[in-house]
């Protein structure tokens, strides 16, 4: 009686193991592997980064979360300050989003889409520390050289214009 209860236990075992693994071969092999989750892979890389022709500091671009994320961590040159980003196509609104956390603890949230060989993404409007409302729009784009232009503006009209906050040229390092 114990090895028919033994066998049977075993049996089970296996049934249950090769179950599983019949679920597990279900999963897609690469969740974000459809076009609009590469839209912004050109960011991706080890980068110098230059505002005004100097070196303003550096950023490391990568994909994280099986291609899922994009994970951005800045560290400025001139001061202590750093930050971080994920980034993501959010396929139910096809749209990307970031969200960006800093050392000091300024949170932005962005939304928008790839046009034209361009990321564009904005906020919504949102009061600073002066209480003023502004907008915060962030637009990169790929250059022939393999170099990426990051535009960073803000509008206090409601989006009516905007003014430069940051211009930013990536370039890989070496």
């Amino acid at each position: 009686m114990k090895k028919k209860v033994s066998l049977l236990f075993f049996i089970l075992i296996l049934l249950s193991a090769s179950n599983g693994l019949r679920a597990q071969q279900e999963i897609p092999v690469c969740p974000c592997c459809e076009e609009e989750y590469t839209q912004f892979d050109f960011w991706i890389g080890d980068w110098v980064v230059y505002a005004k022709g100097k070196m303003a500091g550096f950023n490391k671009i990568t994909k994280i979360e099986d291609g899922c994320i994009i994970r951005e961590n800045w560290k400025s040159i001139e001061s202590a300050y750093t930050g971080s980003s994920y980034n993501f196509y959010d396929k139910s609104e096809k749209k990307w989003k970031q969200v960006w956390v800093d050392n000091q603890g300024t949170v932005l949230e962005l939304t928008g889409e790839f046009k034209k060989g361009k990321m564009v993404l904005s906020s919504n409007e949102k009061t600073d520390q002066n209480g003023n409302k502004i907008i915060n729009r962030i637009t990169w784009s790929k250059n022939d050289d393999g170099t990426v232009r990051q535009l960073w503006e803000q509008s206090d009209d409601g989006g009516l214009t905007f003014n430069t906050s940051f211009d930013g040229l990536y370039r890989r390092r070496k």
